[in-house]
């Protein structure tokens, strides 16, 4: 499933494959270092005013490469690991979860490149017509991100795991996630 991302001439090229679990010591640093702690601030998409703790750990990231339904997409620049997401299998479509890409490399247009990649391997390989998320309702400037993106907040709420220290120790009470969804065009395949 290994593809080659073309790039323009400022940015690099990217190269798109599944995750193994050999890469699961280098995923779990990637996912956390993006959403949790001081490492996570150098990008815009932090949580870490959210929730403090782990985003993943080993454990959970075996587990999630070992469903028959999710696919972990990693991008890859010049060798080095820069990004990856879960794609999930559904009857009504994908999910699109753990979105991360290096703090460092954050508003570059990687994110925009991946997510587009993540479209097309819904498309190609599970026929999904649509993708969905969910996002902490907390973070409207990556939900306008999205919705610049063409997804749509459906209007759906649903609970923060609280009590789950998995996804991490909650920072405030308020804490849920909104859904957001995109009808995929069949021609990204």
């Amino acid at each position: 499933m290994e593809t080659k991302d073309a790039a323009s001439r400022d940015e690099p090229e990217l190269t798109y494959r599944a995750a193994s679990p050999g890469d699961v010591p280098a995923l779990v640093e990637l996912v956390n270092s993006c959403y949790r702690g001081d490492s996570s601030r150098l990008g815009w998409t932090t949580e870490a005013d959210l929730l403090d703790g782990q985003r993943v750990d080993k454990d959970g990231m075996g587990e999630l490469l070992g469903r028959t339904n999710t696919l972990v997409l990693v991008a890859e620049a010049e060798g080095e690991l820069v990004a990856c997401c879960e794609l999930q299998r559904g009857t009504s479509g994908a999910y699109f979860g753990m979105f991360s890409v290096r703090p460092a490399a954050q508003g570059t247009g990687l994110g925009r490149r991946v997510l587009a990649e993540a479209e097309r391997t819904v498309v190609r390989t599970w026929g999904c017509r649509v993708m969905r998320m969910k996002v902490l309702k907390q973070r409207q400037d990556l939900i306008s991100w999205y919705e610049r993106r063409g997804y749509t907040n459906t209007g759906r709420i649903s609970p923060f795991p609280y009590g789950d220290e998995s996804f991490g120790t909650p920072r405030r009470p308020d804490l849920a996630f909104v859904e957001l969804t995109r009808e995929l065009p069949a021609d990204l395949g």
